[in-house]
């Protein structure tokens, strides 16, 4: 795992640094997203792994499924990709690419997880704590989960806060038993 980011860091670089002097950080999210999840599908990715497949074919195959998701610049990137080897690592480029726009931005992508469904004044609220803290725009997405029993686990990047009734005891039966 830390080889392939050791891999996809450079690539990730490349992109934003690109993406940004052409205006473009949105369109190349959107590109980088798109072909991520395309690399991340089981059968695209038994594909890429085929060592009989050349890399020009593995990019025009890839560029091909891809089509007009991608503009000239995206597909030049896939290509050099897949001429290195690296389409498989797409999914950690795209994390590395956000991350990169995120720090530009001042922005930060939250999940709050919750037992029950948050109400907007809820989040809102949370989204407010959560931007003073941070020092950072937040981009706020909710999901539930009823196994939490209540409260709720927010995540921002690798800022994970537990204040869920199930973490609670989980915290608490690790006292007891040490």
């Amino acid at each position: 795992m830390a080889d392939l980011l050791t891999v996809a860091r450079p690539y990730a670089k490349a992109a934003f640094q690109y993406a940004d002097e052409h205006g473009a950080l949105s369109e190349w999210s959107d590109m980088l997203a798109f072909t991520a999840a395309v690399a991340a599908e089981p059968t695209v990715a038994a594909y890429l792994q085929n060592p009989k497949i050349t890399s020009a074919e593995k990019a025009k195959g890839f560029a091909e499924l891809c089509q007009d998701k991608l503009n000239d610049a995206g597909k030049n990137f896939v290509a050099l990709l897949a001429q290195n080897k690296r389409l498989e690592a797409l999914p950690e480029i795209a994390a590395l690419y956000e991350e990169l726009k995120s720090q530009k931005e001042q922005s930060v992508d939250v999940e709050i997880t919750s037992a029950f469904t948050l109400t907007d004044e809820q989040a809102n609220k949370l989204a407010s704590a959560l931007k003073q803290k941070l020092g950072r725009d937040v981009n706020v997405s909710t999901a539930e989960d009823q196994s939490l029993l209540g409260g709720v686990i927010i995540r921002a990047g690798d800022l994970v806060i537990d204040g869920s009734v199930r973490g609670k005891l989980a915290k608490l039966a690790d006292k007891l038993n040490t």
